[in-house]
């Protein structure tokens, strides 16, 4: 595009309705107006919306009830995770902006790089993308689930983020306890059941060794049965790829059960929850549509 071009959105992308949460990791107090400079930029004059943590979800639901043709969010991954789950397949074209920590959903949509840089990307060159994910106990997620004893992590790590280093040591500890004692068992579509301590899925988006298109998850089960595993395991996904540790096992299925004595602690998208002691992840080929770039032909 020549330097004094000025870009223009889609026709189906009159009416954008913006939710960005300003108390996100990397979203900042001036990201409203930033947001609107971007917007303007396309002679869009969207409707921004700046709500308090405790009404994010409220926000989202009123934004999307407004009916737009684009609703974009600039927060982290559990609001991302909430506006899919919130826009489904029939509802608006959804832009998941990175704002948080990980941005596990927007770097897997729009690549590693500032937000604003992928929102006029997406107003430029955007394509709709129908995303299929996986969905267990009501909830979704697009990238990446971790069930098990490696999920204990996640509340450690979310104290330290909001600086409680105590609380987050006191868990560390507690993850450590269980690191190498909880087990989980499982089954694949159906095939005999089997044991891990760690069982990882991934979405076609996220993950490396299945095509974009594919209408399954890849299934890591992590053996992870003392620390020194876990350091290689570590020394490996630094080095190159963790799926040739001889302690991971990778496969692909559409269905998978999932048994435990106690609950399943598990990270949905980067976001912290508790699963039932028999619960079961399943593939769903349309779970929201987003507005991508188009894809590089292979």
């Amino acid at each position: 595009m020549p330097p004094d071009a000025v870009p223009v959105a889609r026709p189906r992308l009159n009416k954008i309705q913006v939710v960005a949460n300003l108390a996100a990791g990397s979203v900042g107090p001036d990201a409203a107006d930033h947001l609107a400079a971007v917007m303007s930029e396309f002679g869009i004059a969207a409707t921004i919306n700046t709500p308090v943590p405790a009404d994010l979800r409220a926000c989202l639901r009123a934004a999307i009830d407004s009916s737009p043709d684009l609703l974009v969010v600039l927060a982290g991954d559990g609001t991302a995770r909430a506006a899919a789950e919130l826009c489904g397949p029939d509802g608006p074209l959804l832009a998941p902006l990175p704002g948080g920590t990980m941005n596990m959903l927007p770097h897997a949509v729009y690549g590693i790089r500032p937000w604003a840089d992928a929102l006029r990307d997406a107003l430029t060159d955007g394509e709709e993308r129908m995303l299929g994910g996986g969905e267990v106990e009501g909830h979704r997620f697009l990238c990446a689930a971790i069930l098990g004893s490696t999920a204990l992590w996640g509340p450690a790590r979310e104290a330290v983020r909001k600086g409680k280093i105590r609380l987050a040591l006191t868990r560390a500890q507690r993850a450590m306890q269980r690191t190498f004692t909880g087990r989980l068992r499982y089954a694949l579509d159906g095939h005999a059941i089997e044991k891990t301590g760690t069982l990882i899925l991934m979405c076609p988006i996220a993950s490396r060794a299945l095509d974009e298109d594919a209408d399954t998850l890849e299934v890591a089960a992590l053996q992870v049965e003392h620390a020194g595993v876990a350091l290689r395991l570590g020394a490996t996904a630094l080095m190159g790829d963790w799926r040739q540790d001889p302690s991971v096992e990778t496969r692909a299925c559409t269905f998978a059960r999932i048994f435990s004595s106690q609950a399943i602690p598990a990270i949905l998208d980067g976001e912290i929850v508790s699963l039932r002691r028999l619960t079961e992840v399943r593939y769903n080929p349309k779970v929201v549509r987003v507005l991508a770039p188009p894809r590089i032909p292979k």
